[in-house]
């Protein structure tokens, strides 16, 4: 029993590794494919079915997919009926896995292997390595079932082990509870539908007994999601019980005709009890979601009796962000940009705000500012925890470079709303101190402003479409801002000279313009990290 118990083990865990490899690979294989199917997401539930179930297909886990929804909607970029969609496709991409290890592909798993491992050690193409990768992924995922296989062979002949399958034999209920369990505690049904694969390859599993179990697998998968929407919104505990009333709901649908599905089944493929159990696994999947779709917005009223209310709307902190996006890199970089053009955009708007308040000598202006600071100081740091997540994942060395960047870009927008605070503080004091500024310096200023302003909204497109012209166009903008500042600074001088400006107008004008040349530079900065990822 303890060699079983070794065997399966390490089996599991070589069968888990395998699928998070060949799931990582395809991930940053259809990394915009995914971020285009999350971005076209409607109320749509035909559309919503399609996204989960592609999505799920790529990533190899209908966990990580609704953990990733329960992510969206507690960010509130997705409603919940767009989420149980979702949710319910996720449940028809996971059987692709079934389908996969079901085949009969053990001669070529030392040649998957093989294949894969040369081409991730010993190719520098970042193309090839990703392909290697799934090669690498699906031969240890084969390598998992077979050991797997071997170590449960044992069990069929064994008398307690025979016993055992014969009492869940005609106890559907039992059987349920039976993969509920193994299902939660493995936290992933992917790979209880692999053991149960496994084990029918063996001859120790009948296709009868196999068939609630898989109906528990189902149910057991919503811990994930439940465990993950601890401590977020309404909403997002609402998509995580959603998650599982489909799963309740459709298994005790269908539990009655067991048999007919079994029939089906049998009918499909005779002799293979491997194959049977993956042609059930898909056939209840889709046949429960078809069956359930219509009744989307029923399982929202229930869901939404038992937790009431709706979330207060977020006005401060982050919108696009939520730490597990970043389980999924490719959509979690995506967000990531959103985020931060967000911030840049109020960066923007400080700009905009504190010259407005230094022109028309606007008091409440001032407190608008600060409050934007306030909240560009917060996205500053939610944004960087988020980034050192995804830095952390598996992503592509071409992404790595592009989250050093992004970590730089957030330093840079931080810098230019302190910059804003500074230029609104300035103007703060010149009302306060009634102080005059002459007709030359306002418009000087207002020329050095305008183009401090194209600099900064420029690198902001440039960022925001990855556009290489524009961030070429700020570099130009920003030597114009180097040369005026200097060309105002030395007219101011004379005008101090002269008379015409006082020393205290004098100081808030040179550090106006000091400012803008600051602001400048770091839009520059901005623009060069655009620059170098072309």
């Amino acid at each position: 029993m303890y060699s079983i118990f070794i065997g399966l083990f390490g089996g599991l865990g070589l069968f888990l590794y395998g699928m998070k490899m060949m799931g990582d690979g395809l991930e940053n294989v259809t990394g915009d494919t995914l971020k285009r199917f999350f971005e076209k997401i409607t109320s749509n539930p035909i559309k919503g079915v399609a996204t989960g179930a592609l999505v799920t297909a790529i990533i190899q886990s209908s966990s990580a997919t609704t953990v990733m929804i329960v992510g969206f909607v507690n960010a509130g970029l997705m409603n919940l009926t767009q989420a149980a969609s979702v949710i319910m496709g996720a449940n028809i991409g996971t059987t692709i896995t079934a389908q996969i290890v079901s085949l009969k592909l053990d001669v070529l798993i030392p040649i998957l292997v093989g294949i894969g491992a040369m081409m991730v050690l010993f190719t520098k193409k970042k193309n090839y390595k990703v392909t290697g990768t799934i090669i690498l992924g699906f031969g240890i995922l084969f390598l998992g079932m077979d050991l797997m296989k071997d170590a449960m062979t044992p069990l069929r002949d064994s008398k307690v082990f025979v016993d055992t399958i014969t009492a869940l034999n005609g106890h559907t209920f039992l059987g349920v509870l039976v993969g509920l369990v193994m299902t939660a505690v493995i936290q992933s049904s992917s790979a209880s539908t692999g053991i149960l694969v496994a084990l029918a390859g063996t001859g120790a599993l009948p296709i009868q007994v196999a068939i609630p179990i898989l109906f528990g697998n189902n149910i057991g998968t919503c811990v994930t999601a439940l465990i993950s929407s601890i401590g977020t919104n309404k909403t997002a505990r609402k998509a995580a019980l959603i998650h599982l009333f489909f799963n309740i709901i459709g298994t005790i649908i269908f539990l009655p005709f067991i048999s007919i599905l079994t029939g089906i089944v049998l009918k499909l493929d005779p002799t293979d009890v491997t194959r049977q159990i993956a042609n059930a696994h898909t056939i209840f999947n889709i046949a429960n979601t078809i069956v359930l779709v219509p009744f989307i917005k029923y399982l929202v009223a229930l869901v939404n009796k038992i937790i009431p209310g709706e979330d207060e709307i977020k006005e401060f902190g982050t919108k696009f962000i939520d730490s597990r996006l970043a389980e999924t890199p490719a959509i979690g970089l995506n967000q990531a940009i959103q985020e931060i053009i967000r911030m840049a955009e109020l960066a923007k708007e400080n700009l905009t705000l504190s010259m407005r308040a230094f022109r028309n000598e606007e008091q409440k202006i001032v407190k608008e500012v600060f409050e934007n600071e306030k909240l560009i100081n917060l996205l500053e740091h939610d944004i960087t925890d988020f980034l050192v997540k995804l830095s952390n994942a598996e992503i592509t060395e071409e992404d790595h470079e592009k989250v050093i960047s992004m970590f730089n870009i957030v330093n840079d927008i931080e810098r230019v709303g302190d910059h804003c605070k500074n230029l609104v503080e300035l103007a703060s004091e010149k009302m306060n101190a009634k102080l005059e500024v002459s007709s030359d310096a306002n418009n000087e200023l207002e020329d050095m402003f305008n183009y401090t302003l194209q600099a900064l909204d420029t690198s902001i497109e440039s960022f925001r479409d990855g556009d290489v012209d524009k961030a070429t166009r700020v570099l130009s903008v920003e030597e114009r801002i180097d040369s005026l500042e200097k060309e105002l600074r030395t007219k101011h001088i004379k005008r101090l000279n002269k008379g015409i400006c006082s020393a205290n107008s004098g100081a808030i004008f040179l550090d106006m313009i000091s400012n803008f040349e600051r602001i400048g530079d770091h839009s520059v900065n901005i623009a060069q990290s655009v620059l170098k990822r072309r």
